[in-house]
């Protein structure tokens, strides 16, 4: 028996719905996640009226661009000479969230996109950030006998439209209103207004005024023309100061006409750590989009400051950052290509200016070469490295040292940089950041260089061996010595190095410590781990203490008498020159310089002999008692002169 199931009706399943929009909801949502901040709402009134300019000038080139804005008491007024609205226009754009004339079809303008900042059809909705009331009066400038038209919305979603008298608004463009929200009167006072527009708009293309203050100051500042470079330079110092309070180093001109991109980028006067995240302020045809725009440069270029004007980058929905694309990947490299052209300029006409920014900015070209075989040749013989010589560009450096030593940390070149330097061993600290992976390419850049990582054995075979009598004589010590170090695997070597003042030397290496490393988590392991930590035992080398044979300390502590306080001064030297290189202690160091703190205590304040014992004292005899007084029993003394005896 088979069943069927009719089909429901394909009319009834198919009738379309229509979503509702909780208008309250989409402004908590623009307010608190789409917009950083309520000041967004005059950026998209000044966006509004400024494309509503540019529209109604792609049809008639001679129309006035003016934007003027009056705020006072809690009210905010916009008018523009744009393009305006007609009633259709107004229930079809105003009263449609996500609506845009500026995206929409070729009868709405799409033939001048290009021109307009904005093309998502939520901007008046920001308003509502810091409005309860808004309405628009607007005269269409392509049916200028139509009478203007009104649209009033509250926040609570609903609106009113109706056609006003032409008295309301004579001449073709758009007036908004804005009638505050309790708490937010703050955001509609003048002063607010007016910094706000000078921050958002002071290079838009047309008029705009904050009452009778002008807003806009074109051309930029860095398309004017000035009387000298140095007056362009002091122009350009004073306007970065006015963006990001501080005095540039040096200006760099940011210019890709292709990519209808102009602007500058502002070098810091101080260091700052290549983490710190850099913000800079992008314009927009005009529009500020972000003052922290995170991705314009390079990652190694994290030592300026740029200011840009663009026509060609994507901004995000909220218009407060860049749309990640590859648009945004070919500016970012050809911006990265402009500093690279100013640091080679500097390389070759003006090595002094190079040197003033290389000490406070070589961090940043270091991160630059090492990606950039042409820059670390250009910069080769400039940048600064800490060395045994001093602070050189490692040009200089190979030139002094025909094989240049580094260490790759800076607690290794600290340990044996004084050594090193009394036995003419050239050696760079390779611990900063990017100092190691540069100097290991050094070879590359400048064929016929021999590069070596300082080890131990280099350095001992530097130092002079020492007379073999003299050894002979410290034999019974340097065995002992031997004898108390080897189960912390440490050898003893008896040397003749400058300075005469260090009386001991810890040398050791990565392969050395990864042993100690390894045999460490091995006692501390169970058996599983320490049977498979075992297996990976290596036959590293052993670390070294150097004793200084020239060190006055060293020839008295070899002379002692007594071994046990010989031993002792043995394991206090190693806890110093281990303290002295930086190296961190092990359980076993650290119990070892414990018991050698101790036994020189012991050694320097020996227990007193015990006191032979004295024969006791005799008894005082007791005072004479006074006359009359009683006598010790109580009883009272008996007067010769009164006993009748």
């Amino acid at each position: 028996m088979t069943s069927e199931t009719s089909a429901p009706d394909s009319a009834a399943a198919q009738e379309p719905h229509t979503f509702q929009v909780d208008l309250r909801g989409l402004v908590d949502l623009l307010s608190h996640h789409l917009y950083s901040s309520p000041r967004v709402y005059l950026r998209e009134l000044l966006q509004n009226a400024v494309d509503a300019i540019t529209a109604r000038r792609s049809e008639q080139p001679d129309a006035p661009a003016l934007v003027r804005l009056y705020a006072e008491g809690g009210r905010l007024r916009v008018e523009d000479s744009g393009i305006g609205l007609t009633e259709a226009d107004v229930h079809s754009l105003l009263a449609t969230i996500g609506r845009s004339s500026k995206r929409d079809g070729a009868d709405s303008l799409a033939s001048a996109r290009a021109g307009f900042l904005g093309q998502f059809g939520i901007g008046l909705l920001a308003c509502f950030v810091v409005a309860a009331e808004i309405r628009v009066v607007s005269r269409s400038a392509r049916t200028p006998g139509e009478p203007p038209v009104e649209w009033c919305a509250r926040e609570d979603g609903s609106y009113t439209v109706r056609t006003l008298p032409d008295s309301a608004r004579p001449e073709p463009g758009t007036t908004v209103h804005l009638t505050a929200r309790p708490g937010s009167a703050e955001w509609l006072a003048e002063e607010r207004v007016l910094a706000l527009a000078r921050d958002f708009g002071s290079l838009l293309p047309y008029d705009v005024r904050v009452g009778e203050a002008a807003v806009t100051a074109l051309p930029a500042p860095w398309d004017r023309a000035y009387p000298s470079p140095a007056a362009r330079r002091v122009a350009l110092a004073r306007h970065c100061q006015e963006q990001f309070g501080f005095s540039p180093l040096d200006t760099i001109d940011l210019a890709l006409p292709l990519a209808g991109i102009r602007g500058v980028a502002h070098v810091l006067p101080s260091a700052v750590s290549p983490a710190q995240r850099a913000g800079h302020r992008v314009h927009l045809k005009g529009m500020l989009l972000t003052d922290r725009a995170e991705e314009l440069l390079p990652e190694w270029a994290f030592f300026v400051r740029c200011v840009i004007d663009t026509d060609s980058l994507r901004p995000t929905a909220s218009r407060e950052a860049l749309y990640a694309d590859e648009t945004l990947a070919a500016v970012r490299d050809a911006l990265g290509d402009r500093i690279r052209e100013w640091l080679t300029g500097l390389a070759a006409g003006d090595p002094e200016r190079l040197a003033q920014f290389l000490s406070v900015h070589h961090l940043g070209v270091k991160s630059l070469a090492r990606h950039d075989e042409a820059m670390w040749r250009t910069m080769l013989p400039w940048l600064p490295f800490e060395t045994t010589d001093g602070r050189l560009s490692l040009e200089e450096f190979a030139r002094r040292h025909p094989v240049v030593h580094f260490t790759r940390s800076v607690e290794e070149f600290r340990q044996v940089a004084p050594i090193a330097s009394a036995q003419g061993i050239g050696v760079v600290n390779g611990g900063y950041t990017y100092d190691t992976e540069l100097v290991e390419r050094l070879p590359a850049a400048r064929p016929g260089t021999v590069v070596a990582e300082l080890d131990a054995d280099t350095v001992t075979a530097h130092l002079d061996a020492v007379d073999p009598r003299e050894e002979l004589a410290l034999g019974p010590f340097l065995a002992a010595a031997r004898a108390r170090l080897d189960p912390l695997g440490c050898d003893v070597v008896l040397r003749a190095f400058h300075p005469v003042t260090t009386p001991a030397l810890h040398l050791d290496d990565r392969s050395v410590r990864h042993e100690q490393a390894r045999a460490e988590a091995e006692e501390q392991a169970d058996d599983l781990w320490a049977g498979i930590l075992g297996s990976l035992r290596g036959s590293a080398p052993r670390a070294r203490l150097v004793l200084n044979q020239l060190n006055p300390l060293i020839r008295r502590i070899g002379s002692l008498d007594t071994p046990e306080l010989a031993v002792t001064a043995t394991e206090a030297l190693y806890g110093q020159a281990l303290l002295m290189a930086q190296r961190p202690l092990r359980p076993a160091d650290s119990a070892l310089l414990n018991r050698a703190f101790m036994g020189l205590l012991e050694w320097a304040a020996p227990p007193a002999a015990p006191l032979s014992p004295q024969p006791a004292a005799p008894p005082a005899a007791p005072p004479a008692a006074p006359p009359g007084a009683a006598s010790p029993g109580g009883v009272p003394p008996v007067n010769p002169q009164e006993d009748g005896r």
